[in-house]
């Protein structure tokens, strides 16, 4: 792994093949993906020059400017009657020696990625990031507003790096005529799609403070079916003892 003199941006050599689909076509294969972390939580993959389709990319004319990684050429994704402006960046002369030579494709612009034959989502996987889902018999209990909303004595407990833990219940350990559904979607590429509700407590709507998995992927199905309280917006007791409050982007 190298980082920048700045420790902004991580590089690392990926082992698995990659795929990128746009338009029905494959626009980039690699057995030799380069991982970037541009931002701490997850990397982007960024794909040697030669095995990217060329003829799928169209020059803008345009840069784009980087604090970190320097001055890209950036192309539009042409194929066939379909387009994603601005989607690849070509970073020339970037001052990281590793991202010369590599094409970054915007991971969202994309149909699909593929890490070997299975479909990956939201962004590649950190190879640092573990997931664990322990069954518990600690005394859960989740309070909003001085209201008990969840009380359970058999939680499981998902412990994923660098947050802090998840505790899901069984919903019949859970206030259901408290939670209202939402419209919300959320996609994570360790667990899958998450579907929330918001909890009502007197006048006051919460919203979104409770997820579940209806259908989670392989690794995380131990949770299909519980549901979980954002730690950062309501009041957890773990045995009797109050927990602070974690301090995350979800705060």
């Amino acid at each position: 792994m190298t980082t920048d003199g700045r420790g902004r941006v991580r590089t690392e050599p990926g082992t698995k093949r990659v795929r990128a689909v746009f338009g029905g076509q494959v626009v980039a294969d690699t057995l030799r993906p380069l991982m970037v972390w541009e931002v701490p939580y997850y990397p982007a993959y960024y794909v040697p020059r030669a095995d990217v389709r060329g003829d799928y990319l169209v020059a803008t004319g345009e840069t784009a400017h980087s604090p970190s990684r320097g001055d890209a050429d950036v192309f539009t994704v042409r194929v066939g009657g379909r387009e994603a402006a601005g989607a690849a960046l070509e970073y020339q002369d970037s001052p990281l020696e590793a991202l010369k030579g590599h094409v970054r494709l915007d991971f969202a612009a994309m149909d699909a990625w593929f890490e070997e034959d299975e479909e990956i989502f939201v962004h590649p996987r950190d190879p640092r990031t573990r997931v664990d889902i322990l069954a518990s018999s600690r005394h859960v209990r989740i309070e909003i507003d001085g209201v008990t909303v969840a009380e359970s004595r058999s939680p499981r407990l998902l412990f994923e790096t660098g947050l802090p833990t998840r505790y899901y219940l069984p919903k019949t350990d859970v206030r259901l005529d408290l939670l209202e559904p939402s419209d919300t979607i959320t996609r994570c590429p360790y667990k899958g799609e998450a579907e929330y509700y918001s909890v009502r407590v007197g006048d006051a709507l919460h919203e979104d403070v409770v997820w579940y998995y209806r259908t989670p992927l392989p690794e995380s199905q131990k949770v299909q079916g519980l549901v979980a309280f954002y730690d950062e917006k309501v009041d957890v007791y773990l045995d009797g003892v109050k927990q602070e409050r974690p301090k995350t982007k979800f705060a």
